[in-house]
């Protein structure tokens, strides 16, 4: 770690620009969990697009700084979703203050993992000392049959998870916990912070890697890294062709939370935001069926070995 001519030194950096001054910090995490790889493809090439936008658009403006980072760098080199315990169901105040009173041997993978990142992004708001932060959190999932983006409960954040063209998810926040867009706020950064995620679509689909690229470029068109005329119409189109049968908002009802002596299946042939009935058998357990309980919308359908949530069931309000 450490910081060099006004950039910072970190081998879980994959994408970092300079812009003008005077404009936001962008932070988009790739790899929160390891399996993920998506976002660090995406990431990557756009890294290696904004080093050459301006050959071809000599007029281009990127104002503030952009930094893509490796969430779980072991678990991502590992091709696991995580070592130890999900990364991304710890992100808590309380948990980070008592990690860092461990002695080096008695942390976990992603307790180290934890302390990192953190620090890290306390590095950037320190350097660069913006006038605000932005995180954008990259996934994908294990089902297929759609994107989405889950703002955290501020106004801001549901603005600029509208402006994606994906279909926003609200009160996850209440379904989840320790969560990026848990811990990544205000009060914890001393800077104001607004955070948000955005799913790709399927972890092994070549094309989530555009969809993933499309929602980067439109966020920071949003925040204003970038004028509106620099972004091409093809990266709204991506997102919009996708999304053109899908649900514009919906809710959380339900949270299907598992544990790893559950012996939990989920049955398969199940999709992103595929309507279920109530009485639908959706998985099996140690204990027997489970059935849906009312009308709804199935969301992220566990269909990988490792995960704390089983399913989640939404409904729509727009």
């Amino acid at each position: 770690m450490g910081m060099e001519k006004g950039k910072l030194e970190n081998k879980r950096i994959v994408a970092q620009h300079n812009g003008e001054a005077g404009g936001p910090l962008m932070i988009v995490f790739g790899a929160m969990h390891g399996n993920e790889k998506v976002g660090v493809d995406a990431l990557t090439y756009l890294d290696k697009m904004l080093e050459v936008e301006h050959i071809t658009n000599p007029g281009f403006c990127f104002k503030g700084n952009l930094l893509g980072i490796i969430g779980n760098l072991k678990a991502f080199e590992r091709g696991e979703r995580f070592i130890d315990l999900d990364i991304n169901r710890h992100w808590d105040k309380e948990y980070i203050a008592k990690i860092k009173l461990k002695k080096d041997e008695e942390k976990l993978s992603e307790d180290k993992e934890l302390l990192e990142v953190n620090q890290l992004i306390h590095e950037a708001i320190e350097l660069f000392d913006p006038p605000k932060v932005y995180i954008l959190d990259l996934h994908t999932t294990s089902s297929d049959g759609g994107i989405f983006t889950i703002p955290s409960n501020d106004d801001e954040s549901i603005h600029i998870a509208k402006g994606l063209h994906a279909p926003v998810i609200t009160k996850m926040m209440v379904g989840l916990r320790g969560t990026t867009m848990h811990y990544f706020n205000t009060p914890n950064f001393g800077k104001e912070t607004v955070a948000l995620t955005f799913e790709a679509g399927q972890h092994k689909d070549p094309k989530s890697v555009n969809r993933a690229i499309a929602a980067i470029i439109n966020f920071m068109r949003t925040i204003a890294c970038v004028k509106s005329e620099d972004v091409e119409n093809i990266h709204d189109k991506i997102l919009i062709d996708y999304s053109k049968n899908l649900p514009k908002v919906t809710t959380l009802i339900l949270r299907h939370g598992i544990k790893e002596d559950d012996e939990f299946k989920m049955i398969p042939g199940f999709k992103n935001f595929q309507k279920v009935k109530k009485g639908e058998a959706l998985a099996n357990d140690k204990n027997g069926v489970i059935y849906a309980p009312e009308n709804a919308r199935l969301l992220m359908p566990l269909y990988q070995k490792k995960g704390e949530d089983g399913f989640f069931l939404v409904k729509d309000l727009e």
